[in-house]
């Protein structure tokens, strides 16, 4: 049961540097123009990285569902193993959502509207693409969306 919670090494996880740096070390910087062809393609590259890692480890854990079995003799043991493969299929219906979400971000660079803000238009900071190359609000107007759903929620 130890391999079913298997995970990418430090170079293929998503924000490690060695995984995210282009073959010559670029990284997109603000005293160049913002979303030029070249920052394009390293977010599209950063992107195609990490939903690649997605996938190898999706497929990793099929085959360790195909391989292992919940055969446990002894009832603890069982639920244990239960309870680990519970977690690791909710994670992987996370990580399907999260698929959608870079496929959509792909298409944004396709149509050049990656980098923007959906609600203001302003550009996203660099800061924020690098940590999150998803985002599709700058910080400020994420942070007037979320009180605004918590104050949707008490309502």
């Amino acid at each position: 049961m130890a391999t079913v919670l298997n995970r990418l090494d430090e170079s293929e996880v998503p924000g490690a540097i060695a995984a995210n740096d282009a073959a010559d070390g670029y990284r997109p910087s603000a005293d160049e123009p913002f979303m030029n062809a070249r920052q394009q393609d390293y977010f599209r590259n950063k992107l195609h990285q990490w939903k690649d890692a997605i996938l190898r480890e999706a497929a990793g854990t099929l085959t360790q569902l195909q391989v292992d079995s919940l055969r446990e003799a002894d009832l603890t043991d069982r639920a244990s193993s239960e309870t680990d493969w519970s977690i690791e299929l909710r994670t992987r219906d996370r990580q399907r959502k999260l698929i959608s979400k870079i496929d959509a971000a792909l298409r944004r660079i396709d149509e050049g509207e990656y980098g923007y803000c959906e609600v203001t238009g302003e550009p996203i900071s660099l800061a924020r693409l690098e940590a999150r190359p998803i985002a599709t609000m700058t910080v400020e107007a994420q942070e007037r969306h979320e009180r605004h759903e918590k104050v949707s929620r008490e309502d």
